[in-house]
């Protein structure tokens, strides 16, 4: 296992929260796909019981105060969800799961996520090749954007 500089092991072992965000990518894109309650409501429960796990531990990532592997492992799929769920399927994370949007805001801060997430265009172009349709030419000339935003409601610390 290889330390991250400043002494901090990335590669956790936590059997909890691998089980927890396992499934995370495939219910959505069967939402994706469906787009129906059903597998809107067996995603949002996968995100609840993260919310759940992040509101018992109090850290401000999943295992700890420091980040580990599976952030860098679940951040990219709820910036996929947050983009692609709005734009195709207008599915939005409930601003009542604070323990998770607490979680996006820290990792938000972070340059090695912000640096390397992709623009809200290409998120979507991605998902737009996967259906076999492309982006419109105007499409392709906007100015690239990045939601990071949280609620207004949500309290960070």
């Amino acid at each position: 296992m290889k330390n991250v500089p400043g002494g901090h092991n990335l590669f956790v072992q936590d059997k909890e929260v691998a089980t927890k965000i396992e499934n995370v990518y495939s219910k959505f894109k069967l939402m994706l796909l469906k787009g129906d309650d059903h597998s809107k409501q067996v995603l949002l429960s996968v995100l609840r019981k993260i919310d759940e796990h992040l509101g018992q531990k109090k850290t401000r990532f999943l295992t700890g105060d420091t980040l580990c592997c599976f952030d860098c492992e679940l951040m990219p799929k709820l910036q996929h969800i947050r983009v692609a769920g709005k734009f195709f399927q207008e599915f939005e994370i409930p601003a009542e799961f604070e323990n998770l949007w607490r979680y996006m805001h820290h990792m938000y801060l972070l340059d090695a996520f912000t640096q390397s997430c992709p623009a809200d265009q290409d998120i979507i172009n991605h998902y737009k090749l996967q259906q076999r349709t492309k982006m419109k030419k105007h499409e392709e000339l906007e100015t690239p954007s990045f939601t990071t935003s949280i609620p207004p409601s949500v309290q960070v610390d």
